[in-house]
């Protein structure tokens, strides 16, 4: 048998989490179109009888500006230096820069093997994709390139196949039926989180994060959630409450749903909105945030 850890790197809004849950094939880690959606690493499992691959989901690159994003930036680079392979997503719709490719290049050069996941080409055309890869190629990327769509399942087998031969021999790293090592807890956070920044598109940053204040399985297989909804203005909360709770009321319904769908059983939920200025650059909040 073959298994590893497969560390899942790249720019903010590459696809990374998309082409971890499809790769997966289960709802691991939350995704929207807006960047750092991801905050933490998240490890997503696929087990087969033949190989075992562990995804280690990272937050997006982006330029640091606070606290919590460089809390991101460090997981990343950590990340790139303890697993057996890294695989850099690359959007390959939004174009392909100078830094892009000596952003691909910083990680192709060192002691861990790397593939670079060439994605979205479904809204693309083809010829771009081939003179992309020859720009790569031309500029000393020598690592393997794998054009994907995560959305239509394009090359994803294929990637998929490729990814377990180069895993080392070995018995499983993760025991059991885990597809995920996140607690049901971390996942209805995130899901509150991922609502609102689709709901809300560019009226809030990035500025959000959810504490879990009750979460509780009752005897009759239901669940009561109570969380808080941190934000760091107040003309923020104006808008997550929207013009007589209405914003608030749709977000948390939109939220429940995509909860119980998760948990498979009724939820009941609470929510509340809370200011907390500048809580990004706060590492004491932070950390009982992100304790989940």
């Amino acid at each position: 048998m073959k298994s590893g850890f497969i560390g899942v790197i790249g720019k903010a809004n590459a696809g990374k989490s998309t082409l971890v849950n499809v790769l997966v094939g289960e709802k691991v880690a939350i995704v929207s179109p807006k960047p750092q959606t991801t905050r933490h690493s998240i490890l997503g499992v696929l087990t087969t009888e033949e190989y075992q691959l562990v995804f280690v989901d990272t937050p997006g690159i982006y330029k640091s500006s606070n606290y919590l994003t460089d809390m991101m930036m460090k997981t990343t680079d950590d990340t790139a230096k303890d697993v057996d392979f890294v695989l850099f997503v690359h959007d390959g719709h939004g174009g392909l820069s100078d830094g892009d490719i000596e952003l691909i290049k910083k990680y192709s050069s060192g002691r861990i093997p790397m593939a670079l996941a060439y994605t979205k080409i479904d809204i693309m055309p083809k010829e771009k994709i081939a003179d992309d890869v020859k720009k790569l190629y031309e500029n000393g990327v020598e690592c393997d390139v794998f054009p994907v769509s995560a959305r239509k399942r394009q090359n994803i087998a294929k990637l998929e196949k490729y990814l377990a031969e180069k895993m080392p021999e070995g018995d499983k790293v993760i025991s059991g039926d885990v597809v995920s090592d996140k607690s049901e807890k971390f996942m209805i956070a995130e899901i509150m989180r991922e609502k609102i920044l689709l709901k809300f598109d560019d009226e809030i940053p990035h500025g959000i994060a959810i504490v879990i204040n009750a979460f509780t399985r009752k005897d009759n297989g239901s669940y009561d959630i109570n969380l808080d909804i941190i934000c760091e203005k107040a003309n923020h909360k104006a808008i997550l409450i929207g013009k007589q709770g209405r914003a608030i009321k749709e977000v948390s319904s939109f939220a429940r749903e995509g909860m119980e769908k998760f948990l498979g059983a009724k939820v009941f939920l609470t929510t509340y909105v809370r200011v907390e200025e500048d809580w990004r650059n706060r590492p004491g909040l932070i950390k009982d945030i992100f304790i989940v």
